[in-house]
């Protein structure tokens, strides 16, 4: 059998102020071509389909256009909830979805569902686990000791569903995953709580393969065949270097598992360009790549020009984010890590030692003369407003 699977999709995502339902929808319209082509037989949607519990209408139509297309396509479809999502929304009409080949993970009610498919081989038995928190799962398994720990609630669940590990068995989750010691990798929009939230995935030893979503990077977590496949799109800066994808697995008989990485096509990358502003702007350097991507600009100037935002977006319709990173932005991020030995009582002192750990130059006698007025100004206005 042959399978994609897919992570999160969290439709209706803003980023930095743009919409990605447009991208989304291209995107996930490619991919159902690249499904057929491939001859998959079934769409495996690793929970976080939404990006807010109460999705806007935009969202939810897209979401309905996909299983729709999806099912007319032939595809068997299997999805579950993530965090982001609201699992009774999810599973609205699920029994009705059921008969045309869309299949649901209900909220959880003590018990994991599973979808039995077949192939040339027999059954396999996918197993649709929700996004779960301990709080879920305690009030259904009362006698164990499960109290806030996220591996003894999906211990029990696990367990509880007596999996055969004599048959094909592929799970379907949304959780934090870790593999012994070693962290997955993450983007800079995902916190753990404090590693209280993770699982190892030995947990999982009884599946041949695991489909996780939760965290937005594709990667394999202690086996090649347990994966996140990552998000849809690239929805933070931190993942301007990478490239997102889903997982074309192929099953065989039990214990013959291959899987490869079907690269996901979005009409617009995101992406960082670094350097001083008029290299950015040079016409070899936007010749080599779409101006229409999402960029995110790190000027390296020792002084930036005061019009370098509006001329980016001028070029750049799609400019996310401008930063600076030079010798006086390096030096500022490394003040907090300066103890000031000697506190000064003249406040025109303290702001020439500032100025001077900014940019490495001392206070002109012009910028001084200035910069006296401005403080005997200040002096004036505060004494006025004290009395």
């Amino acid at each position: 059998m042959r399978f994609l699977h897919i992570g999160d999709l969290h439709l209706g995502k803003v980023v930095s102020g743009y919409s990605m339902l447009e991208d989304q929808c291209q995107t996930l319209e490619r991919l159902l071509d690249d499904a057929e082509e491939a001859e998959v037989e079934a769409l495996v949607f690793a929970g976080d389909l939404y990006d807010r519990s109460a999705p806007s209408a935009e969202a939810v139509a897209l979401l309905d256009w996909l299983l729709t297309e999806a099912s007319e396509r032939g595809f068997e479809v299997l999805l579950i909830p993530g965090n982001h999502d609201s699992a009774e929304r999810v599973g609205y009409g699920s029994v009705l979805l059921e008969r045309q080949g869309v299949h649901v993970a209900p909220p959880f009610a003590g018990s994991m569902t599973s979808v039995i498919l077949e192939d040339a081989y027999g059954e396999v038995r996918f197993w649709l686990l929700p996004f779960l928190r301990p709080g879920t799962v305690r009030p259904f398994f009362e006698e164990a000791e499960i109290g806030s720990d996220y591996a003894a609630a999906l211990g029990a669940v696990l367990e509880a569903a007596s999996v055969d590990p004599g048959e094909r068995n592929v799970l379907v989750a949304h959780q934090f995953v870790r593999a012994g010691g070693a962290e997955p990798e993450r983007s800079d929009s995902e916190t753990s709580i404090g590693g209280l939230d993770g699982v190892d995935v030995s947990l999982f030893d009884d599946f041949d393969y695991v489909a996780l979503g939760h965290l937005h990077r594709p990667q394999r977590v202690g086996r090649g065949t347990a994966r996140y496949a990552g998000s849809l799109l690239k929805y933070s800066l931190s993942e301007a270097h990478g490239q997102k994808s889903a997982v074309l697995v192929d099953l065989g008989p039990k214990g013959e598992v291959e899987w490869s990485l079907l690269p996901l096509r979005p009409p617009h990358d995101l992406r960082e360009i670094r350097g001083p502003l008029d290299e950015l702007l040079a016409e070899e350097v936007l010749g080599a790549a779409d101006r229409e991507d999402y960029v995110h600009a790190i000027l390296t100037d020792d002084e930036p020009p005061v019009d370098a935002l509006a001329r980016l977006r001028a070029t750049f319709p799609r400019l996310m984010a401008m930063d600076v990173d030079n010798a006086s932005t390096r030096r500022i991020a490394d003040l907090a890590h300066v103890q000031v030995e000697e506190a000064a009582d003249d406040p025109l002192e303290l702001f020439e030692r500032f100025f001077e750990e900014q940019t490495g130059r001392e206070v002109s006698s012009v910028q001084r003369e200035f910069l006296n007025e401005v403080f005997a100004e200040c002096l004036v206005d505060f004494e006025g407003s004290a009395s």
